[in-house]
């Protein structure tokens, strides 16, 4: 299993209550596909370097998690078709 982070940002316009399910969402996708969630990082309503769609902030969430190495495909593939995330990157950490 190698280590991973994924830092994705949300858009701000969702109640909290949505922000928490879509930071759920996503921990359980790492779960469900044999991967094991370290830790989950939220930083919260954050100011964009540049406008994104006409927003200036987001609700960065850091991941770091645990996985096989084909999963951050499958992870990435999953951000892209939620409307509600806006960025992501995931990155492998060295050991």
């Amino acid at each position: 299993m190698n280590q991973y982070e994924a830092l994705y940002i949300i858009v701000p316009e969702i109640d909290e209550e949505t922000t928490k399910a879509t930071i759920e969402k996503f921990k359980g996708i790492v779960e469900s596909n044999a991967g094991e969630v370290v830790s989950v990082d939220e930083w919260g309503k954050r100011r964009l370097a540049y406008a994104i769609d006409y927003k200036t902030e987001g609700y960065y969430v850091l991941m770091s998690f645990n996985s096989a190495p084909e999963f951050p495909a499958e992870l990435e593939r999953n951000f892209k078709n939620d409307e509600r995330i806006m960025r992501y990157m995931v990155t492998r950490k060295e050991a």
